[in-house]
């Protein structure tokens, strides 16, 4: 079955940076797909609250409520920006800066990694847990949506970010297509939905202005100070480091919105 070539690409985006298996039988396009990443991050956002919605409603204890949450993050990306993030840790941690990329591509997690997994995991149950909780409060499910939402979104613009700015390290790799086939507009594809959200949030509810102030300020400077520290570090960037720039900024934009709650 082939679809337009828009369609396509929005749909293989989809495929290739969640585990949702409806379209793997479709013919798809992965031509310049890292466009439709922070659109995807907002339905995974999305889909997180829902689930968060879900099991508030069931009443279900915070921990486990949150914890479920956190561990479906993983399994809805398959875990393919966390493996980037622990990969990226382990290259880190070599000295010599000549072997941090042969280190990366190693299959093989070293301490660091694991160490930097649990540390992004942890953040993010810690921040969830403390977003607001309070049955009797009906907005409590919607600011923790949107708070997954912006999260997922602007981690994955400060791919898109790292894409049209910095060097790619590598003659292939699973992340050299994304720089190969990217063009400048790319960016604002993503951008403006995000924008748009916090518009909504603020006009909706206007006591939140520092929310939705924090989600647009907060995700763009976090989200670009990650990106650029890493091509600091490294030279530019990988798949790997595309990986961790997502993580960071879901785990750190998360905190910061945890601060910015009236």
């Amino acid at each position: 079955m082939v679809v337009t070539t828009t369609l396509s690409q929005f749909l293989a985006s989809l495929t290739f940076y969640t585990s949702l298996p409806f379209f793997n039988s479709l013919s798809l396009s992965f031509q310049r797909i890292a466009r439709f990443a922070p659109i995807i991050g907002l339905l995974i956002g999305f889909l997180l609250g829902a689930l968060d919605f879900g099991l508030f409603q069931l009443q279900m204890p915070l921990p486990a409520r949150e914890a479920l949450v956190v561990v479906s993050w993983v399994g809805l990306t398959g875990g393919l920006h966390l493996d980037g993030a622990m990969d990226t840790a382990d290259g880190l941690a070599v000295m010599d800066p000549k072997r941090r990329l042969t280190v990366m591509s190693d299959s093989v997690s070293g301490a660091f990694g694991v160490m930097v997994a649990i540390a992004i995991l942890l953040l993010k149950f810690s921040a969830l847990m403390s977003l607001p909780q309070s049955y009797e409060d009906p907005l409590a499910p919607m600011v923790h949506t949107l708070a997954l939402m912006a999260a997922a979104g602007w981690g994955r613009w400060g791919q898109v970010l790292a894409i049209a700015r910095y060097p790619y390290l590598k003659p292939d790799g699973k992340g050299a297509f994304h720089k190969r086939e990217f063009k400048p507009q790319d960016l604002w594809l993503g951008l403006l939905p995000l924008l748009g959200m916090s518009a909504w949030l603020w006009s909706t509810l206007p006591y939140r202005w520092m929310m939705a102030l924090g989600m647009v300020l907060g995700g763009f400077a976090i989200a670009f100070s990650v990106g650029d520290w890493l091509n600091r570090k490294l030279g530019g960037h990988t798949g790997d480091t595309y990986g961790a720039v997502v993580e960071w900024t879901e785990a750190l934009l998360l905190c910061l919105l945890v601060v910015l709650q009236p």
